[in-house]
């Protein structure tokens, strides 16, 4: 809470929450206990988020509905088979998915031993 209070670059102020508080209706929570609210005319949707402020982390069907892509919100049922979790984007952190071959090393000369430097003549 106090980090909402003093830094405003982490995204959501304590100035977010006290705006949601009186002229927001919360619509509902996901699975990450993200909250999402509108307005009572419904003319705007916002999210609060429950940890980190990364946009990611919204499943898509909730993006659906914050995009007003979706005019109900996302319902509660069960997925289907073919369905998977939600993954945020893990590109830059220790997570971020690395295919075994993909730092092994490639010899550039081998790759590039027909090239010619073009060079303009006097």
């Amino acid at each position: 809470m106090l980090r909402e209070i003093f830094t405003w670059w982490n995204g959501q102020t304590i100035g977010t929450r006290i705006w949601s508080y009186f002229n927001g209706v919360l619509v509902g929570t996901d699975d990450q206990g993200n909250k999402y609210y509108k307005n009572k005319k419904d003319t705007k949707r916002w999210v609060i988020y429950s940890n980190v402020v990364e946009s990611t982390l919204v499943n898509p069907e909730w993006n659906n509905w914050l995009r007003y892509t979706s005019l109900s919100k996302p319902s509660e049922s069960e997925k289907h088979d073919w369905q998977i979790n939600h993954v945020p984007n893990l590109t830059g952190t220790d997570a971020a998915y690395d295919p075994e071959n993909s730092k092994k090393e490639i010899k550039s000369v081998a790759k590039n031993d027909d090239y010619k430097k073009w060079s303009p003549k006097d």
